[in-house]
């Protein structure tokens, strides 16, 4: 495996019309075709979305789950769709431990139950209903990435390695396939630079386009999805893919400082990212802490936001899970006094020991993507597998790789996320937006997003911190090296892939390469355990993309500035 080394020399790419940024500059390039044609941000990033499922297959596909918000520039307000599937109608918790004799509190990553409903084609389908332009239908924005799969493209270097870390268990998984379509000669990955075609995952995206979620959930596919869940011991049916639908919904919002940040409600995580922002600004409103005299990465800095998630994971861990079977106190998470009380919690002298959920009292492997349109519209797009190749499950000629987003849930009666029927895990992937409040709704500041399992909330807290901070501007933001709280080095919880984080009480704190061995040793003096990540083990860390948006004080014309994060093999481009 080749070195990478994730020495940044990219520059913020500027633009005054529409910036599309993604980690994959095919896809990046689909997403500014459709722009061109008349499309409107979410137009162009379901035709990103679609493009990154062919070229970085290991991260994502339309056999997975999508979330997006939207920011619609005409009502200066923000709108989300939930697109995660649920689980078949017969699964149970006793079923596992009464018949599949499944032991411990999570799902095997292989097993059979851990697949659940595809929402991704679904979400792409509604996402162009209900945010698009109106002016392009399914088929010509899918145009792009069917031009790929069945042309072919070459492939990548980062998405090289991580297809080659895979192969064998794509074959050992499929065996009975005549012509495994994510392999060249039924055996091996794609190398950098060597063209891949799948023509399968272009029929299907013609039979998306023409015929919409029937043509995925009832026709031909469905029935190839569910013939590779039932032949492997899988409970679902064709009615759990017919009764599937995207939610359409209201975003939550934490406001900090001047901005307003957005996320997807649970049953997504993002909600983790809101309470360890809201966390740290109830330590800077006691006078506890006072950025502009830390500095950036410092043991201080990194003490803070690790203890602040910490903190946040400890109630998100246990409380986020479908709220359509399961009500989550989002409201009295949320609040300013339960925050306060949670944020006493951090004592700034050493690590908590003995971080907890607390008790609010109620009151009432990825991609992502970035978009922002000549009309000022801004969709923030992620779609997920969730670990690399998901589940390694290929539907027969459909090209597509059905996910694994059950080991999310946990195995444990009366938990708020514990399996049941058509259940919605907890949900690691989650789209963000920050705006600023005026008199007319909220303008748009930045459109952003860090992939990675449960990284992402993590990134998208240090991104946020950068800059409002740190003054970063969307490129410097992503470079910036990043730290992220995990299970300990061997765990059974970590994976070469993903990792299910449970209990905050045994995390430890990996760094990127690049915090220096001063800092290292002032954690340490802490009471953290810490861990350098080096070259590809640095994905640990996810892969953001950010565009900002803002006014030129001379000419009055607005200008658009973007970062696509290095740890990818992405650009952001605009005109």
């Amino acid at each position: 495996m080749t070195t990478l080394p994730f020495i940044s020399r990219r520059s913020t790419v500027y633009g005054t019309h529409a910036i599309v940024s993604s980690s994959q500059p095919l896809a990046t390039q689909a997403g500014i075709e459709i722009l061109k044609k008349g499309g409107n941000a979410a137009d162009a990033a379901v035709a990103v979305a679609a493009a990154l499922n062919v070229t970085e297959p290991g991260s994502t596909g339309i056999g997975g789950d999508a979330f997006c918000l939207f920011y619609d520039a005409k009502s200066c307000t923000v709108k989300g769709l939930n697109g995660s599937g649920r689980t078949p109608a017969s699964l149970t918790l006793s079923h596992l431990r009464e018949k599949e004799g499944v032991s411990g509190y999570v799902l095997p990553s292989d097993s059979i139950h851990a697949v659940t409903v595809p929402g991704a084609a679904a979400a792409w389908v509604d996402t162009v209903e209900h945010f698009g332009s109106g002016k392009l239908d399914l088929s010509s924005i899918l145009a792009p990435a069917i031009e790929l799969a069945e042309h072919g493209f070459p492939v990548s270097h980062i998405s090289a390695n991580g297809w080659k870390a895979e192969a064998k268990k794509l074959l050992e998984t499929n065996p009975n396939q005549e012509k495994n379509e994510w392999l060249i000669d039924n055996k091996r990955a794609p190398e950098e630079g060597e063209i891949m075609s799948i023509p399968t995952l272009a029929e299907t995206f013609r039979t998306l386009g023409a015929e919409g979620k029937k043509g995925f959930y009832q026709g031909r596919i469905g029935h190839s999805i569910i013939d590779a869940v039932q032949s492997r011991g899988g409970l679902m049916t064709l009615d759990d893919l017919a009764q599937h639908t995207s939610e359409l919904l209201e975003p939550i919002s934490f406001d900090y400082h001047d901005w307003t940040v957005w996320e997807i409600p649970p049953n997504g995580q993002g909600i983790t990212a809101l309470l360890a922002l809201g966390i740290i600004e109830a330590l800077e409103e006691a006078g506890r802490i006072d950025f502009s005299k830390i500095e950036h990465n410092s043991a201080e800095y990194i003490h803070i936001v690790s203890e602040a998630l910490r903190i946040a994971f400890a109630d998100t861990r246990y409380y986020v899970a479908d709220p359509q079977v399961q009500p989550v106190p989002t409201e009295a998470l949320l609040s300013k006094e339960y925050l306060r009380e949670r944020a006493k919690l951090f004592d700034p002298s050493k690590r908590n020991e003995h971080i907890i959920k607390g008790y609010p009292e109620e009151n009432g492997n990825t991609v992502y993507l970035s978009i922002v349109d000549q009309e000022g519209n801004a969709c923030s797009f992620i779609n997920s597998t969730f670990m690399h190749f998901g589940s390694h499950i290929i539907a027969d000629n459909t090209g597509v790789v059905l996910h694994n987003r059950g080991c999310n849930f946990v195995l444990i009666e009366d938990h708020p996320n514990c399996i049941a029927p058509s259940k919605r895990p907890y949900h690691t992937i989650i789209p963000s937006m920050i705006t600023r409040k005026t008199d007319h709704g909220h303008d748009l500041e930045a459109c952003f997003g860090v992939m990675g399992a449960f990284m992402q909330p993590q990134g998208q807290v240090q991104v946020v911190l950068n800059m409002k901070h740190y003054l970063s501007n969307p490129q410097h933001a992503l470079d910036l090296p990043r730290l992220c709280i995990a299970p300990p080095k061997n765990n059974p919880r970590m994976t070469a892939n993903a990792y299910s984080f449970t209990e905050v009480k045994d995390s430890v704190i990996y760094l990127e390469d690049g915090i220096t061995k001063e800092t290292i040793q002032g954690l340490e003096a802490k009471g953290h355990t810490c861990y350098t990540l080096h070259n590809h083990a640095r994905a640990m860390f996810g892969r953001g993309q950010i565009i900002r948006s803002k006014v030129d004080k001379r000419t009055g014309h607005r200008v658009l500035a973007a970062g696509s994060d290095p740890r990818g093999d992405g650009c952001a481009t605009g005109w």
